[in-house]
């Protein structure tokens, strides 16, 4: 059984074939989980687990569900009521957040790229993707100096050795757990790596159109370019070739920058929200709480 992650506010999210379980300490210690059914369109529509399509189908199903667990951590790990978001306040948010995404890496690196001294649209198209390939290392190495958000690529820490563990078939303890390594192949860091490198081929070959086409075509084929980054970093976390190994390096470089180690207490919260996916999941959209020390249950069998 294959499971994926992501880390959250105070916590981390984990998905399986069936269920999601986001796990967060609160403010008192305590370990709110909640679970609820994947209940993905590709279960519906079989031909969206196509490749390509699934590469299209797994962005979209990330981003609901990512943001959807960003909302239940933000508001469990709230120190006061006043602290925790309302759902139209993480709304705005989320909206925002892509607003100024597509202005990052859409609109800046285009209206940059005609300051290359070539008319050679080709080469404006190269010009533009290392811009935004520049803009996007500039923009993890500058988050990953905040304190808040070393707290979070610590739970991504959390995960990846998680998830590591979990798939190796070992107890899972903070002891067999933090002999893990924090990069991993499938890690949506390297994703994005992928993605931004995928761009720059892609975008090379659209021309040199007016600002405004430019910035619809780099948004309209962004489900081309997910979907052949997901095909590459699928069959790259499958492949045995050495050589296919040296090139996903720089996907796990980067997440030297995007995770943190955890600490024990950071290991326990993933636990749980690997618990929940696999073993305690039991009904749609159920919520508990566990208390702070660090006792762990049976260990899972990966059947």
């Amino acid at each position: 059984m294959t499971i994926g992650g992501q880390a959250v506010i105070e916590g981390v999210m984990m998905r399986g074939a069936k269920y999601i379980a986001t796990a967060v300490r609160d403010p008192s210690g305590e370990i709110c989980v909640k679970t609820s059914l994947v209940n993905s369109l590709g279960d519906k529509y079989p031909i969206l687990k196509k490749p390509f399509l699934r590469g299209v189908l797994s962005l979209g199903e990330s981003l609901v569900m990512g943001m959807k667990s960003l909302s239940y951590s933000a508001k469990m790990a709230g120190e006061e009521e006043n602290d925790k978001m309302s759902d139209k306040e993480m709304a705005l948010t989320i909206f925002i957040s892509i607003v100024a995404a597509i202005i990052m890496f859409v609109v800046i690196p285009t209206a940059m790229a005609r300051f290359f001294p070539t008319n050679d649209p080709f080469y404006m198209n190269l010009g533009e993707g290392v811009i935004r390939l520049a803009i996007f290392l500039i923009y993890i190495y500058g988050i990953s100096r905040m304190k808040d958000i070393y707290r979070v690529f610590q739970y991504h820490g959390a995960e990846h050795k998680t998830i590591f563990a979990f798939e190796a078939g070992v107890e899972l303890t903070p002891e067999n757990i933090k002999k893990f390594s924090r990069f991993h192949p499938r890690c949506g860091t390297s994703f994005l790596l992928i993605v931004m490198i995928v761009s720059i081929v892609v975008f090379a070959f659209l021309g040199w159109p007016a600002l405004i086409y430019r910035i619809l075509s780099r948004v309209i084929l962004l489900p081309v370019v997910a979907g052949v980054s997901y095909e590459i970093i699928r069959f790259s976390s499958k492949s045995k070739n050495p050589l296919i190994h040296i090139a996903i390096l720089p996907g796990l470089w980067l997440q030297r920058l995007t995770t943190k180690e955890p600490d024990a207490s950071m290991i326990e919260v993933a636990v749980k929200a690997v618990e929940a996916v696999v073993i305690e999941a039991e009904e749609k959209d159920t919520e508990k709480k566990y208390s702070v020390d660090m006792a762990f249950s049976q260990p899972l069998n990966d059947n």
